[in-house]
């Protein structure tokens, strides 16, 4: 969901045993729904992510993979095959909103922030490195 220059990349880079891949830019799902090249990313995003499982991967996190199936641009059986893939080998990192009830399910541990208060409510502009 990200277009791989969020303020957390360049952090990445400098971590050796950390590997970070985004399938390219693409524009902010608007309230017109995906566009094709959306549904493109979030496929690519899912293969990588299985190739991750497979090569032996520790940690991954897929950020903002929820927002997919708010998005239907992925279905909740993908990530579902995802997280049993990942089941007692690989520790699963998921991000977004609104997790669906089976994610909770089958996760072992869920956690929800829940936003109190934002700069940018109160007219801030987004800031370099903190905002993207």
């Amino acid at each position: 969901m990200k277009t791989g220059n969020s303020g957390e990349v360049a952090i990445f880079d400098k971590l050796l045993d950390v590997r970070y891949w985004c399938p390219g830019e693409h524009p902010f799902i608007m309230s017109h729904g995906p566009d094709s090249v959306h549904y493109e990313h979030a496929a690519k995003a899912l293969e990588y992510a299985f190739a991750a499982v497979e090569r032996g991967t520790h940690i991954l996190i897929c950020d903002e993979i929820l927002d997919t199936v708010i998005f239907q641009v992925l279905e909740k059986k993908q990530i579902l095959d995802l997280m049993k893939q990942c089941k007692d080998n690989v520790e699963l990192v998921m991000t977004g909103r609104d997790a669906a009830p089976e994610f909770i399910r089958f996760a072992d541990y869920v956690t929800e922030l829940v936003h109190i208060k934002h700069a940018y409510y109160a007219g801030a502009r987004a800031r370099k490195g903190i905002e993207y």
